[in-house]
């Protein structure tokens, strides 16, 4: 059985992992994120040498990926975008490289062996600090004419747009939580977690549960969107926040309300967790490279 070095490249830590063909993630390790490109080529070779006898590496990472391995956009990392890290990265190796963007890699995972598996007509959406996702077309990746399929985050919710703070990821995310009740509190956003804001709604706090429930709402309101912009079969929450075990009831609620009151509307979003959380982008960037060699081959 095959065997693949998967690696995520993230602002904090590089993540690795060994990954059969079948799925199964028999090892995995974390370094925090080199600073130089130099520096990041020298772990990835050095996660190769540890693992002998892969069959090829694939690699997962933030901002908008082009088939030839270049990274475009912007992102915590600023030394990936520019070079092909893809062609990079075999030279150092001397290994087939597959690299595609995080949250399509989560997507990946999911349409292999997560919530998605089965299904043809698939978004998946993927709530942190922003809110990014992946959209999925008759079983196959959907980047876009841009590299920007599934930034559903940029999506606006109001028709009177001052900046950049009106985007969907500016006022939904958990990241926009955070911000808002450090407002509302006159504290600083640094020193509270979105943890926090929902132990405190348990305990009574009126500010954190007016702030929470927006954020349901908004969260409601832009899945509804993309319902009818895309209409897929199931639409998939990832992200920490997937973690929480009323998140799926919540915003279901929210989408009832806005049913109710919008008359001409009859399909209800059904929403999901993803089944994948920490190691989603290792099994998706492994399930990636097959999928791109399986039809080199063909």
């Amino acid at each position: 059985m095959k065997s693949y070095l998967a690696v995520d490249i993230g602002g904090t830590f590089v993540k690795s992992g060994m990954v059969r063909e079948n799925g199964e993630i028999v090892a995995t390790h974390k370094v925090k994120t080199p600073k130089t490109l130099d520096d990041l080529l020298h772990t990835i070779q050095a996660f190769c040498h540890s693992r002998p006898g892969v069959a090829g590496i694939a690699i997962s990472c933030p901002g908008a990926v082009s088939d030839d391995g270049v990274v475009y956009g912007s992102s915590a990392i600023p030394y990936i975008h520019g070079p092909s890290v893809k062609k990079l990265v075999e030279r150092r190796t001397a290994l087939p490289v597959f690299v595609e963007n995080d949250a399509n890699c989560a997507g990946y995972a999911e349409m292999w062996k997560g919530s998605a598996r089965g299904k043809k007509d698939v978004l998946v959406m993927v709530i942190g600090t922003g809110i990014g996702g992946s959209v999925f077309k008759n079983g196959l990746l959907h980047k876009g004419a841009n590299l920007h399929g599934g930034e559903f985050g940029y999506m606006l919710l109001t028709p009177d747009v001052q900046d950049s703070n009106d985007v969907w990821s500016r006022v939904a995310s958990t990241k926009a939580l955070v911000r808002k009740v450090a407002k509302m509190k006159q504290m600083n956003p640094d020193s509270i977690l979105g943890e926090d804001i929902f132990k405190m709604a348990e305990s009574g706090d009126q500010a954190c549960i007016q702030a929470i429930d927006a954020f349901y709402h908004l969260l409601a309101v832009g899945i509804y969107n993309l319902q009818y912009i895309y209409d897929p079969e199931i639409i998939l929450i990832g992200g920490g926040i997937s973690a929480k075990e009323d998140l799926i009831d919540e915003i279901d609620e929210r989408l009832d309300r806005i049913l109710e009151k919008i008359d001409l509307a009859k399909v209800k979003p059904k929403i999901e967790p993803c089944k994948f959380r920490q190691n989603a982008n290792l099994l998706g960037a492994v399930y990636g490279f097959m999928l791109e060699h399986q039809n080199r081959e063909l």
